[in-house]
């Protein structure tokens, strides 16, 4: 709201809309008309996304999970970008955006069961325009453009029609953007004019390997020199990735080509549960950019700017409570995959010939669980 609007200045050639303390402030080329309660609401979700964060990094410590990448830090980069999307988006995780996910509608459960193992990490990602994870870092990006390529033959680009007109929105860390795959798909993506939007999360750590090593220039103006342009928000301000990742979409949509986004972060969590920051960083470092968290200041605002009733963040509160408890007894209940399901979502038709080996498999587990 404009009366909660300060004139704030962030770090040069960073889009703030959003300040640590939690203030508003202006910028000229992304302005955003948003409510307070719809400012609750991006509140609610950053909440409800770190609950799910924390309560598989507990259940992985139990066993319960072989492993957890962990979003602690970046959930701000991850809702506004999420929140930005309209439904007949295609947007493209690696193994972290668990916060574009739940914008999506995605079970956390089917997060879940791929780090538990139980549903091979395959799931129909046309139910929610969300691809599968991807493990492999930077090869999603290479998926993503050749989705945006076919949104451009299918004639879905440029029509005016917002039913219609489809964007692609990838997303990779500060390591990925030095893999082969990424720089490729800049080409491509540049060349066609493709509707894409690269969301690169600099979370300043590439597991053990800084950012500072890997690119003598901020990330975002690599895209220049492939031909479009690219754009730093604070990826800790949810009104910033929002508003940014809006507009970048849109031009996508509107067939003006694609956009970098270089959301600065920081990976506040080790890289995966079986790494040890400790070993490589400091720990004065994570302090510093726990003053920059990206709840506690949309908290702030609402607390002082938007004078919210104290009743609202007990509610929150105990929402994530009761999403606390179905991660933790839906993971455990999670059922195992039967042997033949690895036949499944192969292919869109299965041919004949993959038909009959998954029955000879499951025949042939079937008789080895009879001589048992």
């Amino acid at each position: 709201m404009t009366e909660h609007v300060h004139a704030v200045h962030p770090e040069p050639g960073m889009v703030q809309l959003l300040t640590p303390e939690g203030r508003r402030a202006e910028h000229p080329d992304y302005p955003l008309d948003i409510s307070d309660d719809e400012i609750a609401q991006l509140y609610r979700d950053l909440v409800l996304v770190r609950r799910i964060d924390t309560e598989a990094i507990a259940l992985q410590r139990q066993g319960e999970l072989g492993l957890w990448a962990s979003l602690l830090g970046q959930e701000g980069a991850q809702i506004g970008a999420g929140r930005a999307l309209r439904p007949h988006d295609m947007a493209f995780p690696t193994y972290r955006e668990h916060g574009v996910a739940w914008c999506r509608d995605v079970d956390p459960l089917t997060l879940l069961g791929l780090f538990r193992g139980t549903n091979l990490g395959g799931f129909s990602p046309y139910q929610h325009n969300f691809n599968n994870y991807t493990i492999v870092i930077g090869a999603q990006t290479l998926h993503a453009t050749g989705y945006a390529m076919g949104v451009v033959r299918d004639g879905a680009v440029g029509t005016g029609d917002p039913d219609r007109d489809t964007a692609v929105l990838v997303f990779f860390g500060d390591g990925a953007s030095s893999q082969g795959d990424v720089n490729e798909s800049f080409v491509w993506s540049a060349a066609g004019n493709l509707p894409i939007v690269f969301f690169c999360q600099n979370n300043q750590w590439a597991i053990s390997e800084p950012v500072t090593t890997q690119s003598r220039v901020p990330l975002y103006q690599r895209s220049s020199g492939f031909g479009f342009p690219g754009v730093r928000i604070d990826g800790n301000d949810v009104l910033a990735s929002l508003a940014v990742t809006r507009k970048a979409l849109d031009d996508a949509r509107n067939a003006q080509g694609p956009t970098l986004i270089e959301a600065f972060t920081y990976r506040m969590n080790p890289h995966t549960t079986n790494d040890d920051p400790r070993r490589y960083r400091l720990a004065a470092e994570s302090e510093t950019w726990k003053l920059k968290d990206p709840i506690a200041r949309v908290r702030a605002y609402l607390t002082r700017e938007a004078a919210y009733d104290p009743t609202f963040f007990d509610d929150v509160e105990e929402e994530a409570d009761t999403l606390g408890e179905h991660v933790r007894t839906g993971a455990r209940a999670l059922p195992n995959p039967t042997p033949e399901s690895v036949f499944d979502d192969v292919y869109v038709a299965m041919p004949d010939s993959l038909r009959t080996q998954r029955d000879a498999f499951a025949e042939f587990v079937s008789s080895l669980e009879v001589s048992a």
